[in-house]
């Protein structure tokens, strides 16, 4: 049976603070492949693995303190970590992103709507937490 995690229950957090009015979270992790050519055919007779690249968008209401702080940063001081909790009844499902940086910021604000603050942001890797 597959679980379906609730929004409502669940939290993200960036180096330990949960982001408020989170609206929502895009993830993106490629994996890019090259094939390996038999000579003499067309066939394929090897896969290699390419650098593993992860990214994502975080879509808060109105702004959000903790990750403007870290765009206005120098480089070596804007890492992060962020921790994905999704939340079921009794269920848990945890993903940690390691060595995450904000790569930019966008900012909505339609006729009769709210303001919307987009963050895309890189991991070096994403795991399964504890």
């Amino acid at each position: 049976m597959v679980d379906i995690y609730v929004a409502r229950s669940s939290d993200v957090k960036v180096n330990g603070k949960t982001i408020e009015g989170l609206q929502s979270i895009e993830l993106k992790v490629v994996r890019p492949q090259t094939s390996i050519g038999q000579i003499g055919t067309n066939e394929r007779i090897a896969v290699e693995d390419g650098l593993l690249t992860v990214t994502g968008k975080l879509k808060v209401i109105s702004t959000c303190p903790a990750l403007d702080e870290l765009l206005t940063k120098p480089m070596e001081e804007a890492q992060f970590q962020l921790v994905v909790t999704l939340k079921r009844g009794d269920k848990t499902y945890v993903l940690a992103f390691d060595e995450c940086y904000l790569e930019d910021k966008t900012l909505e604000l339609a006729a009769n709507g709210v303001a919307v603050s987009t963050y895309t942001f890189t991991a070096t890797r994403m795991r399964k937490g504890e």
